[in-house]
This record gives C-alpha cells, structure tokens and sequence, in this order.
C-alpha cells in the first residue's frame, strides 16, 4: 500500500526538468515517528542507505536515529563519513530526563565479503554482520589485530518464515525465506554449528524479512524466530530486526511494533536494532517530469523527460505503481491522478529511451495535458537516486532539496562527464 500525499511545500515550476526534490520538512516528520519509536521502546534505529543515501541529508537524520546500516564497503564508509560522531536527541517529553544517546553507529551486512572489504569495514565498523559461519570462521573469528576496539560480530538466521504473499506480484525475489534463499542461516545448520564449534565471539543475531509491512507480519516473524533460535537468544547482547518496517505510514500499527520490541528487550535482556530505509523518507521525495511529446495510438500516451527504467526501475522490476501527487498544466498545479478511466483525462505515460516497456503507466487526470506541462510523481526518495542509471545515456535527474520555508535548493546536478566516466 503507498499513499499518495497532496503535500507539496514548493513551487513545482522551479527546479529543472527531469528532478528529483527530497521535502526536509516531510523527512523531519518521518523522523519524530520514528524517534517516538526509540523513546517508547527504548530501541535503537537505524537509516538503512540501500533505500536512501542523500548524505546531504545525514546531519539531519544522526539529529534522531542511532546511524546507519549499509549492504558493503561503500554505504558503511558512506554512513560514517558523513553521519558517524553526530549526536543523537530525543524529541520526547518523556525522554528529556535521560542522558544523550551515545554517538551515531556504522552497521554492515553483506552476503559475502572479499578479504580487501573485509580489512577495510574493521577499521571503521561498529558492527558487522555475517550471511554464513563459513565468512563467520574466515573473517571474525581470525585472530586479528584491529588499529581499535573490534567491532561486535553477528550472525544473520533466516527465520523460514514467508510473509509476503502478494506483494509485488508474490515474486520470490522480495522474500528471503522463500526455498533456496542464500539469505541467512537456518536453525538446523545454526545449531549444528553451535554444537560442534560453539558461538564465542557472536554477541547478536539479525534477521531481514519483510518488505514495505505492517507490525502484524514482524510479531508473526518474531514467533518464528522464537521458536527456532530462541534458545540461543539468551547468550546474545543484541538482536537487529531487520528492514521492511513501513512505521511512518499511516496504517501502521506502532503499537504492536512497541509492544513485540519490548517483550524481547525484558525476555532476552537484548539491545533491539531496527533499520529501516523506506520508513525515513516514505512520501517525502517527488520526482518532476516535463511532456515532451504526444502520441495517439490506442490512446493518448504521453513521452516524458524522465524514464522509468532509468530514473524510478522499481516500476518495472517490482513491478510498482508510482503515486502521481499532482501536475502543472498550463501553469498551474492539478490535483492527484487517478487510475485510468477514473478522471475525464487518460493518458500512458512513459519514458523517452528505445525500451518500449519504459511505461510509468496508465494515469487519469482531471484537466487535459499539453507538451511542456509537467508531471509529479510522489513518493520518489526511496529506491529511486540509489538504483537509477543511464540506459540509452539517460542523464540523471538533478536532486534539489526543499526547505522548511518552501525555498528549493540545488543538491547536485549531473552531466554528460558522469555518463562517460561510468566506462
């Protein structure tokens, strides 16, 4: 389920076509909820940058959440370059008592990490997290001499327990338990490695299941792992649920979030980590197009400067459906789309490059569209700057930030040199 917000704080006519704009004032409300969750719970969050690595951004996220998680070496260097060492505050009342927390964290997980990563992620890392007990055996459990105080070690377990269902047409790629996943170590094989070399060295576990979910598939998750790993739980300081929570939407249920986090935290006597991504910038980015051109052909399907297989992939690789905030016809601002047949306008939209299933979509709107009129696409942050690329030698969209008073700023623009230099 992605909502679609009719909050738009800037003028949409301003930034340079096609763009990227981040909504600070939309990122900062996100951020209180998620701090909230921190307070009430007495977790730790963590910005999960595979979903959104707007460094700019990051002195304002290390102001709430506890650091970063990153998916190899460039996203952990990333985080603590750029976030590492700021303070954390608390936002709520309750909490104003209490000391600061302790300065923000670099967190790692990678499928499997080469000798030269490796090396590298101790120097820096506060945490870092293994996929198998072979890289476990390899890499942490080596008699190392690190230049400072080791990082703690984990281990990713694979609960076995499928919550997906549909979503994203039930593809098998979103699910990490799904049969044959290399995602994380099975309880039989845990335990057998547990019994015959022990866990020394391993202070926590991660688990990594959902995607773009409500609370009720984490309790359902955390059942899972209870019974299959639970046993081990004891011996752990730490236990890190993962990504996938979608804790800003507003049909989320933070209460049983609260509640599942707390009943491990008395059980186990365990720290609880969270690491979202899509949480900390849900419905905060937009995505500005302009209509290049119109083509009748069983419809009305409209060429924009922006790609969907270039500049939002999610579209065609989920597959998902991009909520439409708003347009500029004729100068001024439109309300929502809709889907098609829904508003008197209905139009396909899609992307310049010779891909002919480079669609957006298809949209109604409630005035008619021209050539030179643009397009908003919302909910843009996430899973968008961090995968796009330049097919056909697409330039990449600009990114532009706006501010609390409405101003939008220039955060980076991109050129023909950023195209070439890829090769």
């Amino acid at each position: 389920m992605i909502e679609v917000t009719e909050i738009i704080n800037f003028d949409a006519t301003k930034p340079q076509t096609p763009c990227y704009v981040v909504d600070e004032k939309l990122v900062r409300a996100n951020l209180e909820k998620l701090r909230g969750v921190m307070d009430a719970a007495s977790c730790k969050i963590l910005l999960a940058q595979k979903a959104f690595s707007g460094y700019w951004l990051y002195p304002l996220i290390g102001q709430y959440l506890s650091g970063t998680t990153a998916s190899g070496l460039y996203e952990a260097r990333l985080g603590w370059e750029e976030m590492a060492g700021k303070p954390v505050v608390s936002t709520s009342r309750e909490a104003t008592a209490r000391p600061p927390q302790p300065l923000t964290e670099t967190h790692v997980f990678s499928a499997a990490y080469t000798e030269a990563e490796y090396n590298e992620l101790v120097t820096f890392c506060d945490y870092i997290i293994f996929n198998s007990f072979t890289q476990w055996v390899k890499f942490g459990s080596a008699k190392t001499t690190y230049p400072q105080t080791p990082p703690k070690f984990g281990i990713r377990i694979n609960p076995e327990h499928s919550t997906q269902g549909s979503a994203f047409g039930g593809t098998a790629s979103y699910d990490p338990c799904s049969p044959g996943s290399r995602l994380g170590v099975r309880a039989t094989d845990f335990e057998a490695f547990a019994k015959a070399h022990g866990l020394d060295g391993i202070s926590g576990l991660h688990f990594h299941t959902l995607c773009e979910q409500n609370s009720d598939d984490l309790k359902t998750t955390l059942d899972a792992v209870e019974e299959k790993f639970g046993k081990w739980l004891w011996q752990m300081e730490w236990l890190n649920f993962g990504g996938g929570h979608h804790i800003t939407r507003k049909d989320y249920d933070v209460q049983l979030l609260i509640d599942c986090i707390k009943h491990f935290k008395q059980k186990y006597n365990v720290e609880v980590y969270l690491e979202p991504g899509e949480a900390v910038v849900l419905n905060a980015g937009f995505m500005i197009t302009t209509v290049l051109d119109i083509v009748e052909n069983s419809g009305s399907i409209l060429v924009l400067d922006a790609s969907a297989a270039c500049h939002a992939p999610d579209i065609i690789e989920a597959p998902y459906r991009a909520p439409i905030t708003g347009a500029v016809a004729n100068g001024a601002l439109i309300p929502a789309a809709g889907e098609a047949n829904e508003k008197p306008y209905t139009y396909r939209l899609t992307g310049p490059t010779c891909l002919a299933g480079d669609i957006f979509g298809e949209y109604s709107f409630d005035k008619p569209l021209n050539i030179g009129d643009r397009i908003i696409f919302g909910d843009m942050a996430h899973y968008s700057m961090v995968k796009n690329n330049t097919f056909n030698a697409m330039p990449l969209p600009s990114i532009y930030s706006a501010k609390a008073n409405g101003s939008v700023g220039l955060v980076k623009s991109f050129g023909y040199n950023d195209f070439k230099n890829r090769l």
